[in-house]
């Protein structure tokens, strides 16, 4: 056999072969490397998306972390200025109620004052008039009524 007609038969079988690849291996093995290449592109994009999802969510929830602080903050701040209003309140009210009480206490103890100075008056008056009537009664001696004036002075 001669080289150069090896040479030739090599190059047709060689040509035949790379025909046969470009043909029908090539295009399965492409179409699967592309399918490949599409589903890692994918899930690097999903991976992007998820990342960047996740990224947003954490900022809402610092955003709602953040807003129910402040209102927080805000409710105790409202707390604790109602409880200095109702201590306020209270204040006020015992104040005018202990006013009130003193009030009626010395009304109370005026009508008392005036009641006792009444009936102090009444029994002055009657041992006026029982010292008068015993005077009279008897004879008119200045020792007798000097007697009569110290036993009503003791009386008072």
């Amino acid at each position: 056999m001669n080289i150069n007609a090896t040479l030739i038969v090599q190059i047709i079988v060689f040509a035949i072969l790379v025909w046969f690849t470009m043909r029908f291996v090539w295009p399965p093995i492409a179409k699967a490397l592309d399918e490949r290449a599409g589903k890692i592109a994918e899930g690097l994009a999903a991976a992007e998306r998820g990342k960047s999802d996740f990224e947003q969510a954490e900022k809402r929830v610092a955003e709602l972390l953040a807003e129910g602080r402040n209102q927080v903050t805000e409710m105790v701040a409202n707390a604790e200025k109602r409880a200095a209003q109702i201590v306020e309140e209270a204040k006020v009210q015992a104040s005018s109620e202990a006013a009130r009480i003193t009030a009626q206490a010395k009304a109370d103890v005026e009508q008392e004052t005036n009641r006792a100075r009444e009936a102090l008056r009444e029994q002055v008056a009657a041992l006026a008039v029982k010292g008068a009537e015993q005077i009279l009664r008897s004879e008119v001696n200045a020792e007798k009524h000097a007697q009569m004036l110290g036993m009503l002075k003791q009386e008072l």
